[in-house]
């Protein structure tokens, strides 16, 4: 009989951790021995296999993703008096990138169905001052980037991809990361590909881009010590490079048994109570999180608990109704998908090392509230 008494998290970095230790552990000491701690060869050369992976020319190791977004405004000359368009339900770092710039996030809602970028509410919000849009590929599966690109061609604006959450993602086949002008990465220790540290990342195929961001991330200098430009200290550390550049060699597997996983919630859940996010044909996503709606969400985080599968939540509250943003003016009621979702969403247990039997008791569970 299997036991379940052992509570299920929503996420264990142990498990996947004690996978790696030997190997990230061996690269730690050639980084102590080489002193390579701020920059350098290891950060390089995880920038050109993470480059390699995403299908894009070019990748930048950065501090973390929250600053790989405000470089990448930067980069595109965004500041103050712009605008940038972005989806209301995100992760606030996606607005913070645009704050940093000194310009003004422009929130749009969701879709009702894939949570996503609603690329038909994109232009109403279009002004003389908008510069860009930053689609999100939300809980790693891919918005409609056809057809926000669509958009951002017509209006002359830069698409920017915010792939924190979608390392390995595929749209229409192809890897995330090269579509836009820059795509942003988060290696937050809890991302599918996650650096024991902090750490992010951007990919672009724009050489330009590259040369500046290099000169931005380092207090704006390319000659030690003659400074350019007011710049930032956003460097990759060698030590968080080389946890990923072990980590990023197991990414595919671990994105694949997510998917397996999903794969199960999405056919074998089978609970009218129970909302799931709609996978469109052109979208791979790799799952970052598995997230559901429910209207009794409290009720149905208690009966989660009292069966030991530890529920989160992605995420409580979306930005337009941030404190952060009251001085943009907005009101319950502006974003309706957005709203609804944040109110009743709940994420469920996804990591690659959920047992098979842990994946049956989750969904035996849910069938039954």
């Amino acid at each position: 009989m299997k036991d379940t008494s052992q509570k299920i998290p929503c996420l264990d970095l142990k498990l996947q951790n004690q996978q790696v230790k030997k190997e990230v552990f061996e690269l730690f000491e050639k980084v102590f021995d080489n002193t390579a701690f701020s920059g350098g060869h290891f950060v390089e050369e995880f920038e050109k296999s993470f480059a390699s992976y995403s299908e894009a020319s070019y990748a930048l190791g950065v501090s973390n993703g929250t600053t790989a977004l405000h470089l990448a405004m930067l980069a595109l000359g965004i500041g103050a008096g712009d605008e940038v368009i972005i989806p209301a339900n995100t992760f606030i770092a996606t607005a913070w990138g645009i704050s940093h710039a000194g310009a003004t996030p422009v929130f749009v809602d969701c879709t009702a169905d894939s949570w996503e970028i609603d690329a038909s509410k994109i232009e109403e919000k279009i002004t003389a001052k908008t510069k860009a849009v930053i689609g999100v590929h939300l809980y790693g599966q891919p918005f409609d980037i056809d057809a926000v690109k669509a958009i951002c061609d017509k209006h002359n604006l830069f698409l920017v991809e915010d792939a924190a959450q979608a390392q390995g993602a595929r749209y229409k086949g192809k890897t995330v990361g090269g579509f836009g002008e820059m795509a942003c990465f988060s290696f937050y220790p809890g991302k599918n590909l996650g650096a024991c540290g902090e750490a992010g990342g951007i990919t672009t195929n724009n050489e330009a881009y590259v040369k500046h961001i290099q000169s931005l991330r380092n207090h704006g200098m390319t000659v030690r010590y003659y400074h350019d430009e007011v710049g930032y200290n956003y460097r990759m550390g060698g030590l968080e490079a080389a946890s990923l550049t072990v980590k990023l060699r197991y990414l595919e597997n671990w994105n694949n048994r997510r998917r397996s996983i999903a794969k199960r919630y999405l056919s074998e859940i089978k609970n009218d109570k129970i909302k799931m996010q709609t996978q469109p044909d052109f979208a791979d996503s790799v799952f970052h999180l598995f997230v559901v709606t429910t209207e009794d969400k409290d009720g149905f985080c208690k009966y989660l608990t009292d069966n030991n599968i530890i529920p989160a939540f992605h995420y409580p509250v979306p930005c337009h109704l941030q404190k952060a943003y009251a001085n943009l003016g907005h009101e319950a009621g502006d974003f309706p998908n957005s709203e609804y979702l944040a109110s009743h969403c709940v994420s469920l247990p996804m990591f690659a090392e959920l047992t098979d039997e842990q994946v049956n008791h989750v969904i035996n569970v849910i069938n039954k509230f």
